[in-house]
């Protein structure tokens, strides 16, 4: 028998253990003290100041009659009105769900189909994108609204939006507990398309306390995240996520580019920074060019890939001795880290288990998953799936319940990296299970173009895999095998560009007509033999543009 009274301290647990309690207490106890910089202009606001942004939409919501975990939608850079969004929707007990601004107009017609958003808010610049995306959708949002100077004749302007609004804490009996949902972010399953992955109240809270004991944050830190704040690693590390729950100070920029990134840390002082490498080796090149002050810098984190030895050195002259490079996954959040004491020595591996969680590196099997005590041996060689259990995330997805079969057993989820380990606990990643790639620090699995391409009348089959590209850090090529030996490239490439599932960055690069793609006997694409194979054409000039 308890000692206390346990079902007392749940009800005190459910009801206050919320990220915006945290946010609420930094508002009283520094209200002065400046939450968020946008680095284009200049502009900020203090605590004070950005809960007041967050309540004035607050109240614009309440007027379009929501109801309990509603969705709110949007499709923006980094930019203050984002962060007013993020608290603005918890406020009300409302789900925020950011999307990659990146996406194609069928894959956001897939996302707004999915979540059945109330609200749909997008930047000015993608209004095209946007308007074939409801005109694909079966859903339509209430209300339409878009960030940024311009015109558009089907939504309204953010500011109009708000415009009048209270700046008073709303009222309503609209609440969230602890395991309510919060946030809803979308990644891209195997099939290509999106899922929705949810995030609840205990999520949030444990994401920014593993960011700011890990880094050792606090509220004097000046944070800056040069990747999309719709990404895990973008809201979650340097993002509104842990700098707002911490009382430190955030800072904006719309997008990246290293003059401006370089120039935002010299004035402003920045003393953490978040990116991918391919961000910090074009900062690196601009640094010689153009000296910058980056002695404010006390921490850099590293994310998307392994760390080169080489590069992680040059990164400790020209940046900070205090390089962390994470990896995990958007369903778990950053699971292992590699923090300086670790660096450059054990670069190129993804560290060890961050302080709330457990990995391991277990067997794989073609037709079910390891049970989580089938390890593999920690001998840095025999390759297996790296599994977590985390409390980071809620081991489900939105809508999608055999997804969650195929990632969820015994309380650890599957993520389906395939890694090596050593006796101490380094993970080293090797590949994935689904051939995913990275390009740009965006996420393309081969199946989504491949399916694309086969679609064109005159391709019998296709298959994508990687080569290295020193800008994108990947780029794609499409090998094809032609039903119809009229198929020219030009045809091929102009079908891919106007597709509506398959942004630019989605593109192939190179392109190969060959006579057959290397198949099992069941069937299955070898992508793993044209990896073999796709440096040697690279080479050999065998691959088109």
């Amino acid at each position: 028998m308890a000692g206390y009274d346990v079902e007392r301290f749940k009800g005190i647990f459910e009801r206050n253990f919320t990220y915006l309690s945290g946010f609420l207490r930094n508002v009283d106890r520094f209200c002065e003290k400046t939450a968020l910089i946008e680095a284009e202009t200049s502009k900020t606001w203090t605590y004070k100041e950005l809960n007041e942004e967050a309540n004035r939409f607050a109240h614009a919501m309440l007027k379009e009659d929501v109801k309990p975990a509603d969705v709110i939608m949007y499709q923006l850079m980094n930019v203050p009105s984002f962060a007013f969004i993020y608290l603005g929707s918890q406020k009300i007990g409302l789900v925020n769900s950011p999307i990659n601004f990146r996406l194609s107009s069928g894959e956001i017609a897939y996302t707004i189909d999915d979540s059945e958003p109330v609200v749909f808010i997008f930047d000015i610049s993608l209004k095209d994108t946007v308007k074939q995306a409801l005109d694909l959708s079966k859903h339509r949002p209430k209300k339409l609204v878009y960030v940024g100077k311009g015109d558009c004749d089907f939504a309204i302007p953010y500011e109009d939006f708000v415009k009048d609004q209270p700046v008073t804490e709303p009222t309503t009996a609209i609440t969230q507990n602890a395991y309510s949902e919060v946030t809803r972010l979308y990644t891209s399953g195997t099939t290509g398309r999106p899922k929705g992955v949810p995030l609840n109240n205990i999520n949030e809270v444990l994401n920014s306390l593993d960011v700011i004991i890990s880094l050792g944050l606090n509220k004097n830190d000046i944070l800056m995240n040069f990747s999309p704040w719709f990404h895990r690693g973008g809201l979650h590390i340097g993002g509104p996520n842990p700098g707002l729950y911490l009382g430190a100070t955030i800072v904006s920029l719309r997008a990246f580019y290293p003059k401006l990134a370089l120039e935002a840390i010299e004035k402003y002082k920045v003393t953490f920074v978040i990116g991918v490498p391919t961000m910090f080796k074009v900062m690196m090149e601009e640094q010689k060019k153009h000296q910058h002050n980056l002695s404010s810098l006390r921490g850099l984190v590293s994310m998307g890939a392994p760390l080169d030895k080489a590069l992680c050195m040059e990164m400790q002259k020209v940046f900070t001795p205090n390089i962390f490079n994470g990896y995990g996954t958007s369903e778990t959040f950053w699971n292992t880290l590699l923090t300086p004491e670790d660096l450059p020595q054990m670069a190129g591996t993804a560290g060890r288990p961050v302080l709330f969680d457990e990995v391991r590196v277990v067997k794989v099997y073609e037709d079910h998953l390891a049970e989580p005590d089938e390890v593999v041996g920690r001998n840095n060689q025999e390759v297996g799936e790296v599994i977590v259990k985390t409390l980071k995330g809620v081991y489900d997805y939105y809508n999608k319940p055999e997804e969650v079969k195929k990632k969820v057993y015994k309380d650890w989820f599957y993520t389906g990296d395939l890694a090596t380990w050593d006796e101490k606990g380094y993970i080293t990643i090797v590949s994935r299970k689904d051939d995913m790639l990275i390009v740009g620090g965006e996420n393309v699995y081969p199946v989504q173009v491949e399916e694309v391409v086969e679609e064109h009348p005159k391709v019998m089959y296709c298959a994508v895999v990687g080569v290295p590209d020193e800008v994108r850090g990947q780029a794609l090529v499409a090998y094809v095998v032609k039903k119809d030996e009229s198929l020219t490239l030009e045809e091929l490439k102009k079908f891919v560009s106007k597709h509506p599932m398959l942004p630019p960055y989605k593109r192939p690069r190179y392109w190969r007509f060959i006579d057959a793609l290397p198949m099992t006997a069941t069937g299955k694409k070898q992508h793993y033999k044209l990896r073999q194979q796709v440096l040697e054409d690279l080479k050999n000039g065998l691959l088109s543009r």
